[in-house]
């Protein structure tokens, strides 16, 4: 079932929106070459708490997984789509880091991710983060009403497509609705038909988020149960934002 908003619920969610954006710009403020990966959890679970918020990830286990999420944040680097557990390590020159951040505060959520290098910063990656966030731009610019989920799809195919790019994990993972959950109806995933699917309608709430790499060998899990790496090895970018659809046209709750 998918719920429609009242302009105080896009409100309050757009509160759990700001929290989630700090919490992003904190980590990738402090993401640094060397920095411990468990150190950027650390700083996202104070960020958090001290929001009075509480993270959406922490002890979330859908049905795919083995084991309840142990983490704050996910931060997946290079060769990791999304999922990636931050354990043990420490972030090198050069890295391709994805950080995904969702929140709970007074009931509503929140969800977002960004890619960034640390570091040295290579012509590929730069192009491939840059793909990456145009191509959410566009899934989000799709998002109006009287369209349909097909069209967000087919915007976010058609800008990777241009580039080289493919949907790292095919149709099995995307984007989603939210509200009082983080993940609820509608799936929306990032390639499409235009013209088909659920009609969107205002007061309806997404995140859109593609996830991209140059593979086109697919996606495998890690044993972990939870990080999704490319196949061969090729970088992956993550981009996400947690929309509102409204009469004047899509309107962002996670930016800062």
């Amino acid at each position: 079932m998918v719920e429609i908003k009242t302009t105080g619920e896009l409100q309050a969610m757009r509160e759990a929106g700001r929290v989630v954006a700090r919490t992003l710009q904190a980590v990738a403020a402090h993401a640094t070459p060397g920095t411990p990966i468990a150190e950027l959890d650390d700083l996202a679970a104070t960020t958090i708490a001290e929001a009075h918020a509480t993270s959406a990830f922490t002890g979330y286990q859908p049905g795919f997984a083995p084991t309840p999420y142990p983490a704050v944040i996910c931060v997946s680097v290079n060769d990791a789509i999304v999922h990636g557990i931050p354990g043990r390590g420490r972030l090198r020159d050069g890295d391709l880091v994805s950080v995904d951040c969702g929140v709970y505060l007074d009931g509503w959520a929140g969800d977002s991710a960004i890619s960034f290098t640390v570091g040295t910063t290579h012509s590929a990656d730069r192009h491939l983060i840059d793909t990456t966030r145009q191509a959410l731009a566009a899934g989000i610019a799709a998002a109006l009403p009287g369209n349909r989920i097909g069209d967000i799809g087919h915007a976010i195919q058609t800008v990777a497509a241009r580039d080289h790019c493919t949907d790292a994990v095919a149709s099995d993972f995307g984007g989603h609705g939210i509200g009082r959950h983080m993940h609820e109806d509608p799936h929306v995933p990032n390639r499409g038909r235009p013209g088909r699917g659920m009609i969107l309608r205002p007061g309806m709430t997404l995140a859109i988020e593609p996830m991209l790499s140059r593979s086109p060998a697919g996606y495998r899990v890690a044993p972990d149960g939870w990080t999704l790496r490319t196949t061969d090895g090729s970088r992956a970018a993550h981009a996400e934002h947690t929309i509102a659809i409204t009469d004047d046209g899509p309107l962002i709750l996670t930016a800062p």
